[in-house]
């Protein structure tokens, strides 16, 4: 089999099966798994509604990962949801998501998990992490301060810039080794806090309402966080062109990685009930540190926070590997700068599309406003993704002729599923957070006249997609 896609320009497919799934288990498990479930305690005070609502997420992302897989099996370019919005609804709709995803969605996650990193990196080298200001600047109303932990975050993501530059294979090398650490990290914790819990909270009944009043409004708004936490699973699609055997391995990856971190997220919140009872679960931020102290006393502390360290660098690593393909398949279509198009001649790396990606992830970090300017733009991504999972209906009937190596089993129902998950979401992210939403569609709305500009400055680099299935 040839490694080099000639409509490519010489991107090297150097990931196998092993490392897709790798790929998919290092960017969903990040920080989430360790500090959500306080939260989703305090709205669901049951600890058996707890553990269904993870259940639930997971069939989900599972449904959405089967639907994801018969697109990315059938176009196997870089860019992922980008090529398939553009397909199913023309090149403004492609743009609109590189757009989200370069400005603020896949550039303000790597800048947040890398200052998750910084944080927990602090917990063992206090004078790199998030306590120590390094600049505060004060100009009218206006303040901007700096801690040497936003410098670290930055050191980190530049880093791990160079990596990928070097080399999918290296990139891949570094996140299969976090990645297997990482797991082996949840899953021993999981295991013998299940094991060894005292508190069986899970088989206990709880008598009290939710804040909410109703039990379904509160498992909606657990749902939320926990599908949230499962997010990312679909960012391999974004190196799709980069996968030997697609037709075979993204499938395989897709589902085999949402398989195994469902199975990991149900049984580490199964060790935090055994752990804590619910009046101490509820509202804790940092639960998985409090169930370990309970579970195996203060050492564990240290033991989590370098399982979150780790954990916060794979993440890492993995949305920048992926996101970079966005920006590398936009400028070929002449919707980016020219320059992100281009291939290493050495490394066979998107180069400067990584670098771009980096140094405005870097800003971000710096800018200390990346968690609102990332919570402002759940809204539109949301909008987004529902528009991508729909393109599996919308290719069956526009490409009925294309070549599809894999098709989502129980079609239409499925894909359905996701969909209808998809617009739960959005009601409840209208309803529950208006402001954010408006704001998420403003950023949609800032894109139209970049996206006239580019038009009229960039020439497609290479036609705007290979043939629908033409795998090799």
């Amino acid at each position: 089999m040839n490694d080099l896609r000639p409509d490519e320009d010489g991107l090297r497919r150097g990931l196998g099966g092993f490392d897709a799934t790798m790929l998919v288990i290092g960017i969903v498990i990040g920080s989430g798994i360790f500090l959500t479930t306080g939260t989703i305690a305090r709205d669901l005070p049951s600890p058996a509604l707890i553990l269904v609502a993870w259940l639930v997420g997971g069939v989900l992302s599972l449904a959405g990962a089967l639907t994801f897989a018969e697109l990315g099996s059938t176009w196997p370019q870089s860019g992922g949801l980008y090529v398939y919005l553009r397909e199913a609804y023309g090149t403004f709709a492609g743009f609109l998501f590189g757009w989200l995803t370069f400005l603020v969605y896949q550039t303000g996650a790597a800048a947040a998990v890398a200052v998750g990193f910084a944080e927990y990196l602090g917990y063992f080298l206090p004078a790199l992490g998030m306590d120590r200001e390094l600049l505060h600047l004060t100009i009218g109303p206006l303040t901007w301060s700096v801690a040497v932990g936003q410098v670290t975050a930055c050191v980190a993501l530049l880093s791990l810039t160079a990596v990928n530059v070097h080399g999918v294979r290296t990139a891949s090398l570094l996140q299969n080794g976090l990645s297997a650490l990482k797991l082996l990290a949840v899953a021993a914790f999981a295991v013998v806090g299940v094991w060894m819990g005292k508190q069986g909270g899970v088989i206990v009944p709880t008598t009290a309402l939710p804040p909410s009043g109703s039990w379904i409004t509160a498992l909606g708004i657990a749902l939320v966080a926990v599908l949230w936490t499962f997010d990312g699973w679909h960012n391999i699609t974004f190196a799709a062109a980069e996968i030997r055997r697609p037709e075979r391995n993204i499938p395989r990856a897709l589902v085999a990685g949402t398989v195994i971190v469902t199975a990991i997220y149900l049984l580490a919140n199964l060790a935090y009930l055994r752990a804590l009872p619910m009046d101490r679960l509820s509202g804790e931020v940092r639960v998985a540190e409090k169930a370990a102290a309970a579970l195996f006393g203060p050492l564990a502390t240290s033991l989590i926070s370098g399982a979150v360290l780790v954990s916060t660098l794979g993440a890492a690593n993995g949305v920048l590997l992926t996101g970079a393909r966005v920006y590398f398949a936009m400028a070929r279509d002449g919707l980016f700068f020219s320059a992100a198009g281009r291939v290493h001649p050495r490394y066979r790396t998107p180069s400067a599309a990584l670098w771009a990606q980096g140094v405005w992830a870097c800003l971000l970090a710096l800018s200390g406003r990346f968690e609102q300017l990332f919570t402002y733009s759940t809204f539109a991504v949301m909008l987004i993704y529902l528009a991508a999972g729909a393109s599996v209906f919308m290719l069956r009937r526009k490409r009925p002729d294309a070549a599809r190596p894999y098709r989502v089993p129980g079609y239409p129902i499925v894909p359905g599923a996701f969909l209808v998950a998809t617009a739960l979401l959005l009601t409840n992210t209208i309803r529950t957070r208006p402001v954010e939403s408006l704001s998420g569609l403003g950023f949609l709305l800032v894109g139209l006249p970049v996206y006239m500009w580019l038009r009229r400055i960039s020439s497609p680099h290479s036609s705007q997609s290979v043939s629908p299935g033409a795998n090799e």
